[in-house]
């Protein structure tokens, strides 16, 4: 665990606390590791929404599947990321999402009722933690609302465009790689990857794009226009 305590420094959940405190905190929320192959799940909806989540190495994706069994990706997360925060906090019985490692991966599943309640020790880390886990749960708020606005685009052109556009600027450059895969990528906009792909594949024909598996390059005409 003390491998990872140089990174956990640097976790939003964390800030403010020093390094040297972190084993003692870790402690006092009851906090577990666990190994996760690729591929199977740090959780299933239905799961006892109990624990906050923190990505140790490798990469999970948090999923959500309708009555139909239609999969979409409501967000990738990598090392130093936390997860589930929301649904435990607020007092859900159960999950309502899946979450799934993308790559063999470790993560530290922390008790919320721990952050909740001041311990016996009189720990003095609470306040601090519940204030960096507020401001945690506002920065995910606006990247639902990002997503909202891809998903709210009429046609599977726009939803990709508005998309690249994005990560462009993210990136501050027209040359970037994106997070997903081409499958992860449909289901993250919410399209069918079949008309996603052929998209894709008419935009780079125009010139509008160029890309290869997770790299894109935007055309900085088109940007300009």
């Amino acid at each position: 665990m003390k491998k990872y305590f140089e990174m956990l420094s640097q976790c939003p959940l964390f800030d403010g606390i020093d390094q040297s405190a972190l084993n003692s905190l870790i402690k006092c929320m009851d906090g577990k590791t666990s190994s996760v192959p690729k591929g199977n799940p740090v959780f299933l909806e239905g799961s006892p929404a109990r624990f906050v989540g923190i990505v140790l190495s490798g990469t999970l994706q948090v999923v959500r599947e309708d009555y139909y069994g239609n999969r979409s990706i409501l967000t990738i997360l990598q090392p130093g990321e936390l997860f589930a925060e929301a649904f435990s906090f607020a007092r859900l019985e159960t999950m309502p999402v899946s979450v799934f490692a993308v790559k063999d991966s470790e993560v530290l599943l922390l008790d919320c009722r721990r952050i909740l309640t001041t311990c016996s020790n009189s720990c003095h880390f609470h306040t601090l933690l519940m204030k960096n886990l507020l401001q945690g749960m506002a920065q995910k708020n606006l990247a639902l609302s990002q997503k909202i606005r891809y998903m709210s685009r009429k046609t599977t052109k726009e939803k990709l465009m508005v998309f690249l556009y994005d990560q462009a600027k993210q990136h501050g450059t027209t040359e970037f790689v994106i997070p997903y895969d081409r499958q992860a990528l449909a289901d993250y906009l919410g399209v069918e990857r079949s008309a996603m792909s052929a998209e894709i594949s008419i935009l780079k024909k125009s010139g509008q794009i160029d890309t290869k598996g997770a790299w894109f390059c935007i055309n900085q005409n088109y940007i300009e226009q």
